[in-house]
């Protein structure tokens, strides 16, 4: 019989411990924390360190400082890719300059324009415009008027092409540039724009508009059918139906169209008008010009 003391294992006479499966061998246990747990822990830490930080007061006042200095090379970045107004880009040499005595002479050069040394050919700056290209240029004491292709005028510092001064659209520009640019006085501090349906004038200083002349009903002016005569540039104005000559050629100056006692639309910074008692074209004797018509 079967001594009930004996445990299942020696039921049948087998030693202790036959009949188990083999036993599995424990893992060896590591010498520490892994490299990767061993940082985890150290982000956990110094997340949970800034966590509690960010509780306090003077923490939360420091916020906005904070976003603003975040944000400062943000913006600084977009502004520097920011591309710049009308496509303009102006370029100059990167080797020093000599003081810039005269004007650089200037011309066009496939879709650039270019200002350049007489005597020694040597570039000063180029100006471009980017989809667009220059039509004609005029040069003035301290300005380059510039008329583009997609009927843009701009005037650019002459000296050293600094920058752009001023850009202005021309209405109903059909295309052709012969004649459209006119300063009107000698320090070329009116310039007219002359198109088929009327003459605009800008003050150069700032590209205010100062006066438009319309066409008469039934003509047209004719930009590149100019003839200068003195401070008076004539624009002849052809019309459809018989008119008398007088009615065909338009006289105008830096105050307008010239008529005999006309109330000038002038803009009050020309030569003319600084030196008081000067007759205008119409022949009356005044010290400033009147109101704006």
């Amino acid at each position: 019989m079967t001594d009930p003391r004996q445990g299942p294992g020696q039921a049948h006479g087998r030693a202790p411990g036959q009949g188990r499966g083999p036993r599995r061998p424990r893992r060896a246990l590591t010498g520490g924390p892994t490299p990767l747990r061993t940082a985890r822990l150290r982000a956990r830490r110094r997340l949970a360190h800034l966590a509690a930080a960010l509780r306090t007061r003077p923490a939360r006042l420091l916020l906005p400082v904070l976003a603003a200095l975040l944000a400062v090379p943000l913006l600084t970045a977009a502004h520097q890719t920011r591309p710049a107004p009308y496509g303009d880009r102006l370029v100059a040499p990167e080797s020093p300059r000599a003081p810039v005595a005269p004007d650089p002479a200037v011309r066009i050069r496939g879709a650039q324009v270019q200002a350049y040394d007489t005597t020694s050919g040597r570039t000063r700056w180029t100006y471009t415009r980017t989809g667009h290209r220059p039509l004609t240029v005029h040069a003035a004491p301290g300005h380059l008027f510039a008329l583009w292709s997609d009927g843009l005028v701009t005037d650019t510092v002459r000296g050293d092409g600094r920058a752009v001064r001023w850009h202005r659209a021309i209405p109903a520009f059909d295309g052709r540039p012969a004649g459209v640019l006119q300063p009107l006085d000698p320090a070329a501090e009116m310039l007219a724009v002359l198109t088929p349906h009327h003459i605009a004038a800008y003050r150069t200083v700032d590209g205010d508009l100062r006066w438009v002349l319309p066409a008469q009903r039934g003509c047209h002016f004719v930009p590149s059918r100019t003839v200068r005569r003195g401070h008076v540039l004539l624009v002849a104005q052809p019309c459809a139906e018989p008119a008398p000559w007088t009615d065909q050629l338009v006289p105008v100056d830096a105050l307008g169209r010239i008529t005999p006692g006309r109330n000038p639309l002038g803009n009050g910074r020309t030569a003319h008008d600084r030196d008081p008692g000067t007759p205008d074209r119409g022949g009356r004797g005044e010290s400033a010009p009147g109101p704006r018509g």
